[in-house]
């Protein structure tokens, strides 16, 4: 849906006194009233709007009025005219800020996990509150906090996606601790997850359990050796040891052990893998030959591959629960991207793609 509203009142303030003079055809002075005493009401809400009544009429500020009834307005100088569009729908999600960082312009960075997995850039013109009603700034913002966000409607399509934050409500800050599970078991209520030797975590519907790129995991999944990182609390019990609800476990990837290579294959990889990153050479900050070469499960790495072979060979590596070898290389960009990390399938060598950075 779009308006348009031709602007009749622009000349004056445009062109001065004097040249609305000769303007006069397109220009009239009038007469209005504040009516404070009446309220607007949008959705049956105080709009805090107040109209001005000239000659019995009432008239509204229409950048405010359109705002309040969900319109963005842009004005174009050379046709004089006001066009209203109709606001497109933000998406949502709520999580976990995973990590936060300061870009070189300022702004921050915030990776979150929860509903989707997001990065989500956030400026002073992000309306980020608490759920009293409290004004915050970035810089509250930290690794733990469970917000709720509304971003976009563009969003970037890299992986994961990246948009514009518009509104973050904080709900709390969660502790944060990385450790093995110990012991899982079933209870009435949900599950109840014993990390190392000093937490339990008590696990309702409400928490959510995946990877840290935003894929489910099962409940029976978890075992005792199992890596996580849990968000929990902040509320912990006296008792020894202390016991505390988790909001969000994310399970962490582990180095697969099947399969051997030996120092001549190994090469081989860092010689492919640079084959394919040397474009990007003048970042890259590890020697070639000191690239570090892994054997890692093809469940956990989060491959961008290119092409339809690569995207077909992804496929049935993944299906058949098979092997991928990676090749890592840190840049001077490793504090804002991440570390270079290129995927081959183990058997056939074949270049799949890149992992995908924050």
């Amino acid at each position: 849906m779009k308006k348009k509203l031709t602007v009749i009142l622009t000349l004056a303030g445009i062109l001065g006194t004097t040249a609305a003079v000769g303007a006069e055809d397109l220009v009239e002075k009038v007469t209005g009233y504040l009516q404070k005493d009446v309220k607007v009401l949008v959705n049956g809400q105080d709009s805090t709007l107040t109209p001005v009544y000239i000659d019995g009429k009432a008239y509204l500020p229409v950048r405010d009025a359109a705002t309040k009834l969900g319109y963005t307005v842009s004005y174009d100088e050379a046709n004089q005219e006001i066009e209203l569009n109709e606001a497109a729908d933000l998406m949502r999600a709520s999580g976990v800020v995973v990590s936060v960082q300061t870009t070189e312009d300022g702004k921050s960075r915030i990776e979150l996990l929860g509903s989707t997995w997001v990065i989500l850039h956030v400026d002073n013109s992000t309306a980020i509150k608490s759920l009293d009603g409290k004004t915050l700034t970035p810089a509250d913002l930290k690794a733990g906090t469970q917000i709720d966000a509304e971003f976009g409607p563009a969003m970037a399509m890299s992986f994961p996606g990246q948009a514009q934050a518009v509104n973050i409500n904080v709900h709390a800050d969660r502790l944060v601790k990385e450790d093995t599970i110990k012991e899982v078991k079933h209870t009435d209520d949900g599950w109840r997850v014993q990390l190392g030797d000093d937490l339990i975590l008590n696990a309702g519907k409400e928490t959510r359990v995946m990877t840290s790129q935003g894929e489910s995991v099962n409940w029976e999944d978890l075992k005792a050796g199992t890596k996580v990182k849990a968000y929990y609390g902040p509320i912990l019990t006296k008792s020894l040891p202390p016991q505390s609800p988790v909001y969000l476990l994310v399970v962490q990837a582990q180095t697969a052990v099947t399969g051997k290579m030996s120092p001549e294959t190994a090469q081989e990889y860092r010689n492919l893998a640079w084959a394919q990153v040397k474009e990007q050479a003048s970042h890259i900050t590890t020697k070639q030959d000191e690239a570090i070469v892994q054997i890692v499960s093809s469940k956990e790495v989060g491959v961008l591959a290119a092409t339809d072979d690569q995207k077909k060979l992804l496929a049935d590596v993944q299906a058949a629960n098979g092997n991928f070898v990676t090749v890592t290389y840190n840049t001077d960009q490793d504090e804002l991207l991440g570390p270079l990390t290129a995927v081959f399938d183990f058997n056939t060598k074949a270049f799949i793609g890149f992992n995908a950075r924050r």
